[in-house]
């Protein structure tokens, strides 16, 4: 949005940032923003703060809270005194690092700003403290260490502001927010933003507050009618491979994924690495400088997908965010909006997913009844639906280079080829598309094509042996697929004798295909790893290729024995060294 130079018209009402009565350098810097009407919690909770009242904000995140009470922050300090003036606290490092820069940015130039949190030296913050800086951005932990060293004092405090208090207190910070509160000057003003209000907030409020202003816009329910939501019913041991068929048949950009624990956040970040995506985890093992990294890489678009777990994405803001996927569902309705929320921030359009498994659907009905919304049933993509998106993509590509070129050699070269040869200018065209797409599978799936069998429900189930296998995709050091599967995917399995024993990761064999044997990381299918042995899904053209190359493939290091696996066909002419087969080839004789 472009910032208006229009007068403020009387039927405004006050709603709009320039009849607030802001200081005009902010009214400057928010306008060059494109900011030139406030968000229902911006209207409603900036002029209270202004006239220095205590306030209460209730609305959800990416509601636009922060300028809510950032610009009253800004607006009221005192530029000719020393000392800290103005405390945030913020329930994780990432929301106070994310408060940090949403104020420089609105002061551009202003007020020298902190941000304390663990994790981080103690040796730059106690520089900016003791240089009278006025503004610090913490979280609890932190701000009560300083307290304690003597190092930060709040004793001439202006303004204290507790953002997102319901997560410091699912945290288990509700006790040392209270410490902060009885720290800071009896005369402070106070501002507490939260997304609900549980008892334990509520007594909070009633002994620290002072005849606050409520502010609520969110009409005392969840709300998440602005994004896009939808359900996809997906047995356990198939929720990897919906996931990978949803990524691939989604129109988006960056996509947020949930998962329940930082262990399987981990391991759903290495499954998608393997299969070519540019993926990265957000847990609570990682050290600050590595969530750092991580969420560095994500605001500058350079990830595809983020993997996350609750608490770790708490803070997180990025604008480009189109798709959240709850691979896990979560347990109540009220986590269920804070996730889908990182979507959809600010107006923009957003999109959730969310995979149930046949346990779980009842979890989801008692979800649309809490949010008062019908959420629809979607189905797992099928290869034609895959297919559809990238014919659609590649033909914007190509007429991208078509409106762009000129005459030049390589068009001179195509007509001339077709003329030599005698083709028809489509079957080139064709053949050239062909070669073009081969790494990545056929572009031709007849549009009938429906989801894949195991998502969707029999009419009539079908008898069967108690011991007889199911079909389905491989699992992680399950199964391996029929070999009918495997001809209808036009698709073989590498085998590699090595594998758990060896410290061998999917990302170790991506790595030894991309960089030793050239074979296009979207050429690479499914990678699976047992204790002594791993597998690798490779179109049959580049198996062919590789095996015809040598039976070697450096892999960490070492050269690692290769072979066609599952009853796949060796390539002509050259001998079969043993039956490979599910514990792989024979090991030859010893001379």
């Amino acid at each position: 949005m472009e910032a208006s130079n229009d007068t403020p018209r009387e039927e405004d009402d006050g709603n709009v940032f320039s009849s607030m009565g802001l200081r005009p350098e902010l009214l400057e810097n928010i306008a060059s923003l494109g900011f030139t009407e406030p968000t229902p919690i911006q209207a409603a909770g900036i002029p209270p703060l202004l006239q220095g009242h205590d306030v209460i904000g209730r609305a959800r995140t990416g509601s636009g809270k922060t300028a809510a009470f950032g610009l009253p922050l800004l607006h009221n300090l005192d530029r000719d005194a020393r000392g800290v003036q103005a405390l945030v606290l913020a329930p994780t490092r990432e929301l106070a690092l994310q408060v940090t820069e949403a104020l420089r940015t609105f002061a551009r130039g202003g007020p020298s700003i902190v941000t304390i949190y663990g994790g981080s030296p103690y040796a730059p913050q106690l520089r900016a403290l003791r240089s009278g800086v006025p503004i610090v951005v913490g979280t609890p932990g932190r701000v009560i260490d300083h307290l304690e060293r003597g190092s930060l004092d709040l004793s001439g405090l202006r303004m204290l502001v507790l953002d997102e208090a319901d997560e410091m207190l699912r945290m288990g910070f509700i006790d040392d927010v209270e410490r902060v509160l009885e720290a800071a000057a009896d005369d402070r003003q106070v501002a507490l933003f939260s997304a609900t209000m549980p008892d334990p907030i509520r007594r909070v409020a009633d002994r620290h507050l002072n005849e606050p202003v409520v502010v609520q816009v969110e009409e005392g329910k969840l709300s998440v009618d602005h994004i896009d939501q939808r359900w996809i019913r997906v047995p356990e041991r198939f929720k990897l491979e919906a996931l990978g068929r949803t990524l691939a048949a989604e129109e988006r950009g960056a996509t947020l994924v949930f998962a329940r624990t930082r262990a399987a956040c981990a391991e759903l970040s290495e499954e998608l690495g393997s299969m070519g995506i540019e993926v990265d985890a957000l847990h609570g093992d990682l050290g600050q400088a590595a969530r750092e990294r991580v969420l560095g890489r994500m605001r500058q678009g350079r990830l595809d997908v983020l993997v996350a777990t609750d608490v770790a994405s708490r803070g997180l803001d990025v604008e480009h965010i189109t798709h959240v996927v709850n691979y896990d569902i979560p347990d109540d309705a009220e986590v269920y909006v804070h996730r889908i929320g990182r979507t959809g921030r600010a107006g923009r359009a957003g999109t959730a997913i969310t995979f149930v498994t046949p346990a779980q659907v009842r979890r989801l009905h008692y979800f649309c009844k809490q949010l008062d919304r019908r959420i629809p049933q979607a189905q797992v993509p099928s290869d034609a639906d895959i297919a559809r998106l990238r014919q659609l993509r590649l033909q914007r590509g190509v007429a991208a280079t078509i409106d762009a070129s000129e005459p030049d050699a390589m068009r001179a070269w195509v007509e001339a080829m077709a003329d030599e040869e005698g083709w028809d200018p489509i079957d080139l065209a064709t053949a050239a598309l062909r070669m073009l797409t081969a790494p990545r599978g056929p572009l031709d799936f007849d549009p009938d094509t429906q989801a894949p069998a195991w998502c969707r429900p029999p009419s009539r189930p079908a008898p069967h042996h108690k011991n007889q296998r199911q079909p389905g995709p491989p699992r992680r050091d399950g199964p391996r697929r029929t070999q009918a599967q495997f001809d209808a995917s036009n698709e073989v399995e590498l085998f590699f004798a090595a594998g758990h024993s060896r410290g061998v990761r999917p990302a170790d064999i991506v790595g030894a295909l991309a960089n030793e044997a050239g074979v296009p990381g979207g050429a690479i299918g499914r990678i699976s790893i047992h204790d002594y042995k791993s597998f690798a899904g490779v179109p049959r053209e580049i198996a062919d290729r590789l095996l015809a190359a040598g039976s070697t493939l450096s892999i960490r290091g070492a050269d690692v024995r290769m072979a066609l696996a599952h009853g796949g066909q060796p390539p002509a002419g050259r001998p079969r060294r043993g039956r490979p087969g599910p514990r792989g080839p024979k090991r030859p004789a010893k001379r």
